[in-house]
Parts: C-alpha cells; sequence; structure tokens
C-alpha cells in the first residue's frame, strides 16, 4: 500500500497544520473573549466554534481510516492530534460559550426590567 504522504510532506504538513490551528485558536479566543460577556455575535461565534469542532471530528475520522489502512505513524499522527485539539477544545468549550451568551442575555434583560421600573 502507498503512503498518503512522504515524511517530509508530513514535516510540512504538521507545520502548517499546527500553526494554523494555533493562530485560529487564539484569534477565535480573543473573539470569544470579547464578544460572549457582551453577547454580541452569537451566531457566528457558536456557528464558528461548531464548524471548527466538526473539522477536527473530520481529521479524527480520516486518522482513523489512515491508522485502520495501516498508514505510517507520520500520515496518521497529524491527523490524529490536530483533529483531537480542535474537537476537544472547540467541542468542550461549546457549553461554555453558550453559558456566557446565556448569562449576557440574562444581564441585559435584567437591566430592561430595572429602566422599566
Amino acid at each position: 500500500m502507498n503512503d498518503w504522504w512522504t515524511n517530509q510532506d508530513a514535516g510540512l504538513i504538521g507545520a502548517i497544520g499546527g500553526s494554523a490551528i494555533g493562530v485560529l485558536g487564539g484569534l477565535f479566543g480573543s473573539v470569544v473573549g470579547i464578544c460572549a460577556p457582551k453577547g454580541i455575535a452569537r451566531g457566528p461565534v457558536l456557528g464558528g466554534q461548531l464548524a471548527m469542532a466538526a473539522f477536527g471530528v473530520a481529521l479524527l475520522i480520516a486518522g482513523v481510516v489512515a491508522i485502520v489502512q495501516h498508514q505510517p505513524v507520520h500520515v496518521w499522527l497529524p491527523l490524529v492530534l490536530g483533529g483531537s485539539l480542535l474537537a476537544g477544545l472547540m467541542g468542550g468549550l461549546y457549553p461554555v460559550v453558550r453559558m456566557r451568551y446565556a448569562q449576557a442575555e440574562a444581564r441585559r434583560m435584567d437591566a430592561e426590567a430595572l429602566r422599566r421600573g
């Protein structure tokens, strides 16, 4: 069976993919930290988070397929590692971000109730 990519290709995939996941995660974390407490951009933030978690699951599935097909470690490791990070972090933090939006909505409703008297 042919390897999906070479060991050198795996180095590039790991470097580019890992850097992209790190930068994307950092930027997304900043957006969440700014938007969620204020209750703004709920749809795009939660949708983006689910999309990244789904991409992580897709990478994990590809990694499992590579393992089942007896691909070498330099093929399946970047898929499993990147998928685990994206699916685990984005999926695991999804309830936390939803809770922050719910808290912001509750604060907004309390402020409106106080204004009305």
